[in-house]
């Protein structure tokens, strides 16, 4: 343990703590841009300079060691001169249209301005760096001219989802974050999961909003127009009005989406139940008829396109299933609209979910095998919360209300998929009593639990012996993907979630989402699922209709017409 002075108060803290953990608990707040805690420790910013005995020059707090007797000053006229200069210096070429960005209310920089009490800027006069917008994804935005150059997307794409997608281009004042060789974010290898949104400190990145096409279908009387929510965003919409993180607010979020005007207000979580029965049964069919084996689930749209890119000869490991969002969208124009007698030209599928790389996965071209777009528009978890804002909706004072039928009836397995594990959790509680023909005794199968990088464990199914592994954030399928071009995965069936934590941390989830915040949402899940009358998926009454009334069996023809697709290689950069 290390005894040092911060600001005359002694602390205690371990060997090789920063001065701004120290500072931390000694009560004192430094002001921070750049830092992530082990993600982007670079002291790239220099907010958090701070004075310290014996040493010529202020010091960044993020990156400076603590030694033994060290004397620390946080609040010196230095230190507030030197901090407030920093943040002019990234004001006066920062686009100050606040009022219109996407990120008022919650913008980092902004905060960290206030805090320093600077209320006005003294170096207007200058030039500003003039790289355009960058609109070229139907996922994501990246607005160079909102960005202060702080790392954080760069550090997270890179070391936390290995995909390095967006780099530091050219040196000093011309310095811009981009895709190498100043691409498109649509030319790059960047998969649209979000991480990078979900860590900028301002709206130098953002998701690509849809509010205004799902008003205008809203205010069509011509249109049907039905919405779906995902698993994750019950466990989360809460938090952008107040609430505690992992609150669970399913009934109010059902009645807010019924005030907005949505005819039909379903549940995803129904067709995760349906892919259960699909995937579980398309992983029985490998493993008894020599299919290619691990077979790799692909629930998360993210994944899907980090396959393509980074390991494309290895697609045929993945299940043909759709994702629970484009199966639900294919239902709704098919057998909805049967069973409704609605014209599917005239629906409009809304999702509300957790991710942006769902507004990339509805846009595949190969998601309309009803004929019709799968989903039409994709709306984030804060997009959803605009919304409610913008309809003045006091959402703290809705009455809980129940999701519609028949598409609304869901167990929870299907609840489950929203966290890391989850996938393989519901899969398993089904595949076991499928092949034992005996009810499981405890339907808690903790090995895929926690945040853990990798979890693994062995299977008995009456004999046969199923190897499973599960692995959250791009980084650590990786391993799992190296393990099978290396001819080395001893597996039989893989789980993987394109984003640290499952869906639960998805890059269209309110902002903070960090670790403490996902373990909160994770045992929210968990918390609902133990609460849910029906917990696995093949008992889920509406499930059991959908087959016998218009798919068949589990892989029939219908089943691979509407629920089922195929995937394609691509290159990272497009020429």
């Amino acid at each position: 343990m290390i005894n040092l002075f911060i600001d005359g108060k002694e602390v205690e803290v371990p060997e090789g703590s920063t001065v701004l953990q120290a500072a931390e608990k000694a009560g004192k707040k430094i002001p921070t841009l750049c830092f992530l805690k082990d993600i982007n420790e670079i002291g790239a910013c220099r907010v958090c300079l701070v004075e310290v005995e014996g040493a010529r020059n202020l010091l960044a707090s993020c990156v400076t060691p603590v030694s033994e007797g060290m004397k620390v000053l946080t609040n010196t006229p230095r230190v507030r001169r030197a901090r407030k200069l920093q943040v002019e210096l990234l004001l006066s070429n920062h686009e100050m249209n606040c009022p219109t960005c996407i990120r008022n209310g919650n913008c980092e920089l902004k905060q960290v301005a206030e805090e320093l009490g600077i209320r006005e800027i003294r170096f207007n006069d200058g030039k500003k760096t003039t790289y355009s917008k960058d609109n070229s994804t139907p996922a994501l935005i990246r607005d160079p001219g909102k960005c202060i150059l702080c790392r954080r997307c760069v550090s997270v794409c890179s070391n936390v989802q290995t995909v390095e997608a967006i780099v530091p281009i050219g040196r000093g004042f011309d310095t811009v974050i981009a895709p190498s060789g100043l691409k498109n974010l649509a030319d790059s290898p960047c998969v649209k999961c979000g991480q990078c949104v979900l860590v900028c400190p301002t709206g130098a990145l953002t998701e690509k909003e849809y509010i205004e096409e799902v008003w205008a279908a809203l205010d069509d009387p011509k249109k049907h127009v039905v919405v779906q929510t995902a698993p994750a965003t019950r466990v989360a919409i809460g938090q952008e009005f107040g609430y505690e993180p992992g609150s669970i607010n399913t009934g109010q979020m059902v009645a807010a989406l019924r005030a907005l005007g949505f005819d039909r207000v379903f549940d995803t979580d129904f067709t995760a139940d349906l892919t259960i029965m699909e995937e579980g049964t398309e992983l029985l069919h490998r493993l008894k008829n020599g299919g290619k084996l691990p077979m790799i689930t692909s629930c998360s749209p993210g994944w899907i396109n980090f396959i393509e890119t980074f390991y494309g000869d290895y697609i045929d490991h993945l299940s043909t299933c759709k994702s629970p969002q484009q199966m639900f969208g294919a239902l709704t124009k098919t057998y909805y609209a049967e069973k409704f007698n609605i014209d599917p030209a005239d629906i409009v599928c809304v999702s509300i979910m957790p991710c942006t790389a769902k507004k990339f996965e509805a846009r595949r071209p190969e998601m309309i095998s009803s004929g019709y777009p799968d989903v039409d528009y994709v709306l984030t978890t804060r997009e959803l919360a605009r919304m409610i804002k913008q309809a003045g909706i006091k959402f703290d004072e809705l009455e809980e209300e129940e999701y519609d039928e028949p598409l609304g009836i869901s167990t929870g397995a299907g609840l489950i998929f929203g966290a890391t594990g989850g996938v393989m959790e519901a899969a398993l509680r089904t595949v076991y009593e499928i092949v034992t023909k005996k009810e499981l005794e405890n339907l808690e199968f903790e090995f895929a639990r926690g945040l853990e990088d990798v979890k693994e464990t062995e299977i008995d199914l009456d004999g046969t012996k199923v190897r499973v592994a599960v692995a959250h954030g791009l980084k650590n399928a990786r391993k799992l993907l190296d393990q099978i071009k290396n001819g080395e995965s001893p597996y039989h069936f893989i789980e993987i979630m394109c984003c640290p934590g499952g869906c639960i941390g998805g890059g269209g989830q309110p902002i903070p989402t960090n670790t403490e915040i996902r373990q909160k949402r994770i045992e929210a899940i968990y918390k609902e699922d133990k609460n849910m009358p029906l917990r696995k998926s093949h008992e889920n009454p509406v499930v059991q209709v959908l087959y016998k009334d218009f798919l068949g069996e589990p892989l029939s023809e219908k089943s691979h017409q509407l629920l089922h697709t195929h995937y394609t290689k691509r290159s990272r950069y497009k020429i």
